[in-house]
């Protein structure tokens, strides 16, 4: 219960200048009354199900993350590995909330034109292969730069050959992977892996996992964009 009352204060104090700015504005703009308890409930049910949400995440999926990376690594199976982080980053991306918003977005203002499982697919597959970037990245040493510069570098090739709307949607889409669940999940592997890996920097190597789920969506939904063309 303890750690639940502090998931709500910290919350209650990450929400509370939005409120009330929000209630400020309605106020100034003489909004109805019944607008205002209507916004002020619903910071409380957001404050709560994060608080909730959060909790969720800090006694299981972290845990869980940090065992699997730690496990996997000391099965000294290179191909194991990077099948499992192809499909943990898929796992983790499907149930990201911030996805399904993006997604079902998309698909109300296009018009069914871009369909939402097409996109949470690709954008899954985008961020899962970089998972298995990830993964090898930090069992060959190979430096974060490297992978940076060509990531982006193909990222700026690609959005010359993509229709026009689908540049932002790609960006969107790589921006809303770094969201409240797939963060904390990525960072506990990310530790995990560099754990149980001798000679390795768990300061330098467990990092830039989320840099590179980042990556990943954009190229993905680049290329659903190619396929649309």
């Amino acid at each position: 219960m303890e750690e639940l009352k502090e998931m709500l204060l910290e919350n209650g104090k990450a929400i509370l200048p939005i409120a009330v700015l929000v209630v400020v504005l309605q106020l100034l703009l003489k909004q109805p009354g019944p607008d205002v308890i209507q916004f002020l409930v619903g910071v409380v049910l957001i404050s709560f199900g994060l608080g909730l949400f959060l909790l969720g995440i800090k006694i299981g999926l972290l845990p869980l993350g940090e065992m699997i990376g730690s496990e996997l690594t000391q099965r000294g199976s290179m191909a194991l590995l990077l099948i499992f982080a192809l499909f943990f980053g898929i796992a983790v991306t499907v149930a990201e909330p911030n996805v399904r918003v993006l997604a079902n977005q998309i698909d109300a203002v296009s018009g069914d034109v871009i369909s939402k499982n097409s996109l949470i697919i690709f954008v899954a597959l985008g961020v899962g292969l970089s998972m298995s970037v990830a993964a090898g990245r930090v069992v060959l040493g190979i430096p974060m730069k490297y992978i940076l510069i060509g990531g982006y570098a193909l990222i700026f090739a690609l959005s010359a050959f993509v229709p026009p709307h689908f540049v932002p949607i790609s960006f969107d889409s790589g921006g809303i992977t770094t969201g409240p669940l797939t963060v904390p999940v990525l960072l506990a592997l990310g530790v995990g892996l560099t754990s149980t890996l001798g000679g390795k920097s768990s300061l330098s190597d467990s990092f830039g996992f989320v840099a590179l789920a980042y990556i990943g969506p954009i190229l993905a939904v680049m290329l659903l964009g190619v396929i649309y063309a």
